[in-house]
């Protein structure tokens, strides 16, 4: 008598066989295709429990939890429990539509630009980029990382400023606060060397709609790797690496600030999430051997692990700098979707930022009060000792 069910190793077999049509008949890159799952019909959900239903495990109709979530603890998975998502701020370009829609709406400009050995042009290019994007629409707007520079260990002495002591001592910083103010945006302003005594850091600035300096980034995570026959690189050998996570309150949201190889620490981006960030912005300058295969990739398993925005900027090409970045900057939404990008020239993305879209998919999606907290934990170290 045959048996009503597929057996296990032909119904492998069939999804081997679906999978491989799927994948040589699409004209798409996969993280471009839309995947279909198709809903297994009752009669063999029955089926099935009827012949397995001894084993732990069953195919359910539906996606009611066999215990109740609150025995998994998933309050206990961050520590301390994790903020809520606050409310976007209201701005005068804005307020309209948030009273009328009840969330915060905003177009984003991400400025991938050119980099020479000439900072007094690197400046004035930079601050027409910012000025482009803001007559755009752009209400928030990103540079790469070190776009005042070139990006080697010998030129970041040489190019480095003094951001605490303003003014002429930093060029680049008094730029990003006269233009932030002039046009009422917010920048996350890339980064630059910066000279503090007698440490140098890789360090971004945020300055607000008024031109203050809202928060400085040093990089925490320096990228030192060698990958033989491709690329060495040890920023360690001119840098000191940064020692607190950065967080921002803006006119445009909650923004967790990164710079490029601290997109690599899923850990970083949690800490951001826990805290109630909005949106993740990682100015960042990937190479010709880790671009094609991770830069993508990174910034779309933040987005998706931590359920929100992840904005990233990157110098554009040059083929005969001592390091060639990738290009390639990019918006990511929550569900991991690439909402806006580019290649490798300069260019400037304009992309609309909707946090309504948050609450929506962190619905469709309900992590957080799926985590197990009797299980695992993270621990935001700054926040416990605040405590």
């Amino acid at each position: 008598m045959k048996s009503s069910l597929v057996s296990s190793k032909n119904l492998i077999r069939l999804q081997s066989a679906i999978t491989r049509s799927f994948l040589q008949h699409s004209s798409k890159p996969i993280s471009q295709t839309p995947f279909f799952i198709p809903v297994i019909p009752t009669n063999t959900i029955n089926l099935y429990n009827q012949r397995y239903q001894n084993l732990p495990i069953q195919i359910r109709s539906n996606s009611t939890s066999i215990m109740s979530s609150s025995a998994f603890k998933p309050e206990q998975a961050r520590l301390p429990p994790a903020l809520p998502l606050p409310s976007p701020p209201l701005t005068k370009a804005t307020s309209f539509a948030f009273f009328c829609c009840l969330f915060l709406s905003f177009k984003i400009g991400i400025c991938q630009l050119a980099v020479t050995p000439d900072k007094e042009r690197n400046i004035q290019h930079a601050r027409k980029a910012i000025e482009e994007a803001a007559q755009k629409g752009a209400q928030l707007v990103v540079l790469p990382e070190i776009w005042n520079s070139p990006y080697s260990n010998d030129s970041f002495p040489v190019y480095a400023e003094d951001i605490d002591a303003g003014h002429d001592a930093s060029p680049s910083t008094a730029m990003l606060s006269e233009v932030s103010s002039r046009l009422k945006i917010t920048v996350v302003g890339g980064s630059i060397p910066e000279r503090c005594r007698d440490k140098l850091y890789n360090t971004c600035c945020v300055f607000g709609t008024d031109g203050k300096l809202k928060a400085k980034h040093r990089k925490i995570h320096l990228f030192d790797i060698d990958i033989p026959g491709k690329i060495t690189f040890m920023e360690s050998k001119t840098l000191t690496a940064g020692e607190t996570p950065t967080i921002v309150d803006t006119d445009v949201g909650r923004i967790g600030v990164g710079i490029c190889y601290d997109i690599r620490f899923q850990e970083l981006a949690m800490i951001y999430a826990s805290r109630g960030a909005h949106l993740l912005c990682y100015p960042g300058a990937f190479n010709m051997t880790t671009g094609p295969l991770h830069w993508e990739l990174l910034q779309r398993a933040r987005a998706v692990d931590n359920q929100l925005y992840v904005a990233t900027c990157s110098p554009a090409r040059d083929a005969g700098a001592g390091y060639v970045a990738w290009g390639h900057s990019t918006l990511v939404g929550p569900f991991g979707e690439v909402l806006a990008t580019t290649e490798h020239d300069e260019d400037i993305i304009i992309a609309e930022i909707d946090y309504s879209i948050l609450e929506q998919r962190r619905a469709n999606l309900p992590l957080a009060k799926q985590r197990r907290g009797d299980l695992y934990q993270l621990v935001d170290i700054r926040r416990v000792n605040a405590h």
